[in-house]
């Protein structure tokens, strides 16, 4: 199993980490050097989300149309052009050009694995697959932390190098992957046909909650705790460094749910999600770290979950319960970080994470369910 997780685990370290949320660590020189405006430096991050949105709808069909392989290479192929991009640009529009390819694999390359893991690995091995294979983006994150604690002012450099990496993980994942061309999906399965949302209908509800409530944490967590908190540059690195370390435990969701599990594994994952947004408004620096710690092993057991929830409810298709639920997280981060930034704005910090805590616990009441047919799939 692992020969095949470790290649995935660094691609998806890659895609997501280096390639996408890298951006936050290094915005204050990144505008600094290319006179961004705060403005501009959102548009940049909406480039990268607009990446993230389209390859997610995309992702199901180009997978069935070429292979799930061609698509793990072309995600990190995008990653490396990207960051090289970011690495040389010299404005706003070829940053916010670069951000937008680099973030395009983030949205292929999940879905693609689904199916990678679902032709390659024997059933008792697919969540535990799965999930450890997500564990990618807290590799990335610690790894991007101790980039930004060590050489912070030296962005350009630092995408350079995260280019370089791309290319050599794309190349050991072309080595390591070997399946065979998909089928074309049938004329039936269309990503945003009623039938298919109809049946994703929990997993949709489900996976917006999600995004929704943890929108604000991937925001502004950061920015939180140096304002009101008056944490130093070091310590809040710090703080983002735990949160991606602890989210390598979040890959033990697939042996959590074959033990307990999705309904409660669900429910149990959702608790502590939102005690870790609402542990960020306590001011005691144990708090602080305890509650990066929670989130981070929380978001990424949810985001695995969800990876397991969608295979299941589309066995036959992988790839298009994950881009489903994957679509409707974004969707959900997406809402819920404008109501952020206008919470925060209008009123405070504080009330604005609190806020998310307790929307992101009225969530705890979705119900979970693998609808197996239409015919059946009544309350």
């Amino acid at each position: 199993m692992w020969k095949l997780v470790l290649p995935e685990i660094a691609m998806i370290a890659v895609t997501y980490a280096l390639a996408r949320y890298s951006f936050g660590l290094f915005l204050p020189d990144i505008s600094s050097a290319l006179n961004l405006s705060e403005s501009q430096a959102g548009y940049v991050s909406s480039a990268a989300y607009a990446a993230y949105t389209l390859s997610l709808l995309t992702a199901s069909v180009l997978i069935h149309k070429y292979n799930a392989r061609y698509m793990i290479l072309l995600s990190g192929a995008t990653a490396f052009i990207g960051m090289m991009g970011m690495a040389f640009s010299q404005g706003f529009y070829t940053f916010a050009l670069s951000a937008f390819l680099a973030g395009l694999g983030s949205g292929w390359i999940s879905p693609a694995f689904s199916q990678v893991v679902s032709q390659s690995m024997a059933s008792g091995l697919q969540d535990k697959g799965n999930t450890w294979i997500n564990t990618g983006t807290s590799f990335g994150i610690i790894f991007t932390g101790l980039i930004a604690f060590l050489f912070a002012e030296e962005w350009r450099w630092s995408y350079g190098l995260f280019a370089v990496l791309a290319f050599i993980v794309c190349w050991w994942n072309a080595l390591a992957l070997t399946e065979k061309k998909q089928q074309r999906l049938p004329s039936t399965q269309n990503f945003l046909g009623m039938k298919l949302l109809k049946k994703a209908r929990f997993l949709i509800a489900a996976s917006i909650g999600i995004g929704f409530s943890s929108s604000i944490y991937w925001t502004f967590s950061r920015s939180y705790v140096t304002e009101i908190y008056s944490l130093t540059e070091n310590e809040s690195v710090i703080f983002w460094i735990l949160m991606g370390g602890a989210g390598i435990l979040g890959g033990i969701a697939g042996s959590v749910i074959q033990s307990i599990g999705l309904r409660l594994s669900y429910r149990l994952g959702l608790l502590v999600v939102t005690a870790s947004i609402l542990g960020l408004t306590l001011s005691h620096l144990a708090a602080i770290y305890l509650s990066a710690l929670l989130f981070g092993t929380s978001f990424i057991f949810m985001t695995g979950l969800f990876i397991v929830w969608g295979t299941r409810q589309f066995p036959e298709s992988p790839s298009l319960g994950v881009s489903i639920s994957f679509f409707s997280l974004g969707i959900g981060q997406s809402f819920g970080s404008v109501i952020t930034g206008i919470l925060i704005e209008e009123i405070s910090y504080p009330f604005a994470f609190v806020f998310f805590g307790v929307a992101g616990f009225l969530f705890l009441f979705c119900k979970v369910r693998i609808v197996s047919s239409l015919a059946n799939s009544g309350e």
